[in-house]
Order: structure tokens, then C-alpha cells, then sequence
């Protein structure tokens, strides 16, 4: 397997992946989803809470707030050897505490102290909730670590998609150079130039083939779309929780982890 970066941001990245068959690359793209782990509020201990919303409201929103996640900290509570009660090794304190003193407050995100000073709120401008003057809201909550098969809130990827790359063949013997393929393409990819169709980001393509329907070239046609079954773009947005890096590579440990672990279970049979 080859991987390509074509662009890369904090929480963006956009790759080729080569020498691997649809079935791994949608078995890659469910782990990034459902099994790589990241830190999400599990627990919360309301001390006090007179403001407009429930606390299962505001347990809820707490829940939904993606955290920064610092995977060689802290462990799965299945793993720990706590056993899920809650120690330093799996679980990460928040504590809250505010009050509409002179008017109108607006609790965010930011408003969470954290015991460990590395995990914060990707997003410190999350709104929790809204108190008027006189209202308070006092609360412990506990973050843990979490895998998306659970729940959405420990998915640390906000998108990953991916589609085969790209083929588009011209055969300019026999093209008429009537330029309909040029007003046909919804991408704009194709155009006009130097007396003779060109393409100038095949990757955008998404396969529509209007170009290829307008083209009035017989037997066949001039310009055909197709791909390559063995390669892939693969575009990953993620929470913030953890760097779209990271969680490529996290994927791919894991996946290669499951492969191990049925390969080892199929020598017993």
C-alpha cells in the first residue's frame, strides 16, 4: 500500500491510496469512523442547576462537546486497570462553575476547567447554555475515551470519504473538437486550448459521464471516463479531537491489528 498527501491542514487531509481493492478501502474508512478513539464527556455530576435547561439537556450538549484527545495519555477504560471506575490513566476531570451576576450569561465551552491542561474543547465558542441574573450552574464532568461503535460523540472524524481515481482518455484522431464536452462538464475540468481538448484536474472528476454523453463520435467515443480500481482519494475531515494524521494512522494500525488477530484465529481452525 502507497499513500500519496495531496493536501494536508490540522484537521483536513486529502490522499491517494494505491495497491488496495475496495474492500480494504471501505473496511479503512469504517475504522476511521467507528474504532479509532477520542476523548468525550461520559459522566456529569450536576451540584446546581437553575438556569433554563434540564440537566439531562445539559448532560446531553456536554456529551457532544469534541475535546482534544491526547491518545498517549490516557487509555480505554475497558483496558485500564481500573476497570472503568475512573482513574488518571482513563478519565480527564471538567469542572464548571458559573453565575449571571449582573445580567444575561452565556456559558461556553471555554467555561470547562479542565484537571489536565492539554484537554480543552476543540471549539472554546460551544454554547452550553443561557443563564439570566441570578441564575448559576455548578457541575463535575468526566471525560473519557471512546470509539464511535459506542457512540457518535466518540467519532473523530466529521467526514472521510473516498472514490476511485480518475481515468479520462481522449483520443484526439478522432475527436471533431465541437467543444460540447467542454459545456457539458458540471466541474469544469475540461476546456479548450491550444486547438485541442484538455483536462486540467482529473481528479475532480465525479464520474457523471455527461462528457461522454454529448460526444457524438461513432463506434466509440472520443473522450471516455473510467478509473482505477486499485487506487483511491481519500478525504478526511476531522472533529478536531484528534489530527487528521493521526487518525489515518491510528486506522491503519488497528485494521492491520484485526487482519492479524483473524489471520492468527484461522490458523487454529
Amino acid at each position: 500500500m502507497k499513500i500519496t498527501i495531496l493536501e494536508q491542514r490540522d484537521n483536513y487531509v486529502k490522499m491517494i491510496v494505491e495497491g488496495i481493492d475496495p474492500s480494504i478501502a471501505n473496511s479503512l474508512r469504517r475504522v476511521m469512523i467507528a474504532e479509532v478513539p477520542c476523548l468525550a464527556i461520559e459522566d456529569v455530576w450536576i451540584v446546581e442547576n437553575d438556569g433554563p435547561l434540564y440537566d439531562e439537556i445539559i448532560g446531553h450538549r456536554l456529551g457532544l462537546i469534541p475535546l482534544k484527545t491526547d491518545l498517549d495519555t490516557y487509555i480505554l477504560p475497558s483496558l485500564c486497570g481500573c476497570k472503568g471506575e475512573g482513574c488518571p490513566q482513563c478519565q480527564v476531570t471538567f469542572t464548571l462553575n458559573k453565575e449571571a451576576v449582573d445580567g444575561p450569561l452565556i456559558v461556553y465551552a471555554e467555561d470547562l476547567e479542565p484537571e489536565d491542561p492539554v484537554i480543552t474543547p476543540v471549539n472554546p465558542k460551544v454554547p452550553i447554555v443561557e443563564l439570566v441574573k441570578g441564575q448559576k450552574i455548578v457541575l463535575e464532568a468526566y471525560g473519557k475515551l471512546g470509539i464511535g461503535e459506542e457512540h457518535s460523540k466518540w467519532q473523530p472524524v466529521a467526514t472521510v470519504a473516498y472514490k476511485y481515481l480518475p481515468l479520462i482518455k481522449i483520443d484526439y484522431e478522432t475527436c471533431e473538437k465541437c467543444e460540447k464536452c467542454v459545456e457539458a462538464c458540471p466541474r469544469n475540468i475540461i476546456s479548450f486550448k491550444n486547438d485541442r481538448i484538455q483536462i486540467s484536474d482529473a481528479m475532480t472528476c465525479n464520474f457523471c459521464k455527461a462528457c461522454e454523453d454529448v460526444c457524438e463520435t461513432e463506434p466509440e467515443k472520443a473522450i471516455q471516463v473510467n478509473w482505477d480500481s486499485t487506487k483511491f482519494i481519500f478525504t478526511i475531515e476531522s472533529s478536531g479531537a484528534l489530527a487528521a494524521e493521526k487518525v489515518v494512522t491510528e486506522a491503519i494500525k488497528i485494521l492491520k491489528d484485526k487482519i492479524k488477530n483473524f489471520l492468527e484465529m484461522l490458523e487454529t481452525l
